[in-house]
């Protein structure tokens, strides 16, 4: 797959995930060894990486996603924004059907990269999360190369802690986010409507 075609059609596919058709271990870990060749702090390579396919344990990941889902739902922390647009309808309707769907899906990975981050500075958050980052991105891209969809998800991280416990993750990694990882329904993905570079970029100061 041309590199250009694939980060502009590299989607967060949640509803086309094709959820009973196995996905090998061997292809996930293919996909794992190119994501990383990424970049990260000082070579020091601190990520970890749980891959979930036993369906006990996806499962009770799940319950644990869905959990912290509708907390935060219902929290009154969620991001100001309309959620009235025929767009946002639309994404919500795909993170709900992933809340109910998340059990099914092959696989589930955890990246996890060494070092805590409560109370750190801005400087050493930025070196963190640069440190883990980047591969999981290699990862998904791998993964789009293959003919497999994936969402980089986060809402779990409202209950972290019940994810390490379940996940055996001890005291001082920190958890990066959740991506399901799945063959896709259908490949005909398509580069998303953003913002144009004008609009959201300027040379050499802020707002020029």
């Amino acid at each position: 797959m041309d590199l250009d075609h694939a980060l502009t059609t590299t989607r967060a596919v949640r509803r086309r995930l094709d959820l009973g058709r196995p996905v090998e271990r061997a292809v996930v870990e293919e996909c794992l060894r190119l994501g990383l060749q990424a970049p990260n702090g000082s070579n020091m390579q601190l990520w970890r990486w749980v891959l979930i396919d036993d369906p006990a344990v996806r499962t009770a990941a799940a319950e644990i996603y869905r959990t912290a889902l509708d907390e935060y739902a219902s929290s009154g922390d969620v991001a100001d924004a309309d959620y009235t647009s025929a767009d946002a309808v639309r994404i919500t309707r795909s993170v709900m059907y992933l809340r109910d769907h998340l059990h099914e899906v092959p696989v589930l990975v955890v990246p996890v990269v060494a070092g805590p981050l409560e109370g750190a500075g801005v400087f050493h958050q930025a070196s963190l999360w640069g440190s883990i980052l980047p591969a999981v991105w290699s990862f998904m891209l791998a993964l789009r190369g293959r003919g497999l969809g994936s969402a980089w998800t986060t809402v779990h991280l409202w209950r972290q802690a019940e994810m390490a416990q379940l996940l055996g993750i001890p005291r001082g990694f920190t958890q990066a986010g959740l991506v399901p990882v799945a063959h896709t329904i259908g490949d005909e993905f398509t580069p998303a409507v953003r913002r144009p570079v004008a609009e959201v970029a300027c040379w050499n100061r802020f707002g020029a």
